[in-house]
């Protein structure tokens, strides 16, 4: 389904948006408020090792991986509004299931639930938000929607931490309000009109869909940095010495937001591919400078430099995905896509582990700059050898840019 964008119609597109952007912050409140409190429930309240723990926390991005492209293909089918509703809806009903006398194996199968949820939530979002996008700002609004979500990842964890004192009740109630909050945001927006229904296709071909398969590779590839830093940044420094490394984080994460604030508009100005190509390469190069960083200041201007160019890479290759993928696909198309970002997270979360192990810590981020630079390689690469669009990038958003069939 779809909200029209035309002049007359700026008002109630913007206060769609606002509908879309509020129901994912509010489901992804209710997420990630219990991150920092699982850990402490887990080894107090039930007693399990360390290896529950991460068991109990990554839970979600199995199904989530596995259930993205579905839930796209189901949006296309029966509409953003219906699904993102009810991804918000399970999350709120997840949370919910916390208050319930659970044992190990049940807590893991809440967190697998939680995880459809995600994936419903955040696949339908993205599509819908691509529909009532004016085509020219596709790319900024797609990145405005990954604000929203980390806005929501940030905020719920500072309350889930925040309500611990209170006790793990007011946890749970959090949990499971806030996205029942995000489902009502959800249902003010307004429906105009509805797509011919997409022919049924087999869950083989929902997962493989082409048009998503060389830019989601090369957002898996760009993970790997992502990966080694989050883990391995502070502990890289403090053993040379230097403290505060979570400000090389913090840095990160603001210059992040505020590139998509202010230049999203790039990959839909100059072009996807190119944009993606730039991306990648700024994210190598900030890896690169904190692997060889001998003090705070030169890793916390390589972790700016990378936040940078990793900030624009999903919104690039994303609009990349939607330029290729048939019109009634691209709900289907944009969670495969984003299924990758998970199965980068999944393989190099150990792998940044084994790197660090048997070759030290400063490898974890000169092999990251090595996946990006290869993602920077790829994501020029895709669609070259195509007509040129207007922009001058094959993979710009000019609405004639060709279209892939389903694999």
């Amino acid at each position: 389904m779809t909200v029209t964008t035309g002049q007359g119609e700026r008002v109630t597109s913007r206060l769609a948006l606002a509908g879309v952007f509020g129901g994912l912050f509010c489901g992804y409140l209710g997420l990630s408020c219990v991150i920092p409190v699982l850990p402490t429930f887990v080894r107090d309240r039930l007693h399990a090792a360390d290896i529950v723990v991460g068991l109990v926390i990554t839970a979600t991005a199995l199904t989530a991986l596995l259930t993205r492209p579905v839930a796209g293909a189901l949006a296309d089918r029966h509409g953003f509004r219906r699904v993102m509703r009810v991804g918000a809806l399970i999350v709120g009903a997840g949370g919910g299931l916390y208050f319930l006398p659970l044992g190990v194996a049940s807590l893991v199968g809440v967190r697998l639930l939680l995880g459809v949820g995600e994936a419903a939530l955040f696949t339908a979002g993205a599509a819908w938000t691509v529909s009532l996008a004016p085509h020219d700002r596709r790319s900024q609004l797609i990145g405005l929607y990954g604000v929203s979500m980390w806005g929501g990842i940030s905020l719920g964890t500072l309350a889930g931490a925040s309500l611990l004192h209170v006790g793990y009740t007011a946890v749970w109630w959090f949990s499971a309000l806030a996205p029942l909050v995000g489902a009502g945001l959800i249902s003010t927006v307004p429906v105009r009109s509805i797509p011919a229904p997409a022919e049924r296709r087999s869950i083989r071909s929902m997962l493989l869909l082409r048009p998503a398969l060389l830019p989601g590779s090369a957002l898996a590839l760009a993970a790997a940095g992502y990966a080694g830093l989050a883990a391995f940044v502070v502990l890289l420094l403090r053993a040379r010495g230097i403290g505060s490394g979570v400000i090389v984080l913090a840095g990160y994460s603001a210059v992040y937001a505020g590139t998509r604030l202010f230049i999203g508009r790039l990959p839909d100005k100059l072009g996807p591919r190119r944009v993606a190509a730039w991306s990648g390469a700024g994210e190598a190069i900030g890896l690169l400078i904190i692997a060889v960083a001998p003090n705070l200041p030169v890793a916390i201007i390589g972790g700016l430099i990378m936040g940078v160019g990793f900030s624009l890479l999903y919104p690039s290759l994303a609009l990349m995905v939607m330029n290729r993928a048939d019109k009634q696909r691209q709900g289907a198309a944009l969670g495969a896509y984003t299924s990758f970002w998970d199965l980068g997270l999944a393989v190099w979360g150990p792998l940044t582990g084994v790197v660090a192990a048997g070759l030290g810590l400063s490898a974890v981020f000169v092999v990251g700059a090595a996946c990006a630079a290869t993602a920077s390689a790829l994501a020029f690469w895709i669609d070259r050898p195509a007509a040129q669009s207007p922009a001058g990038d094959s993979g710009g958003s000019a609405p004639q840019a060709s279209k892939t069939a389903v694999a």
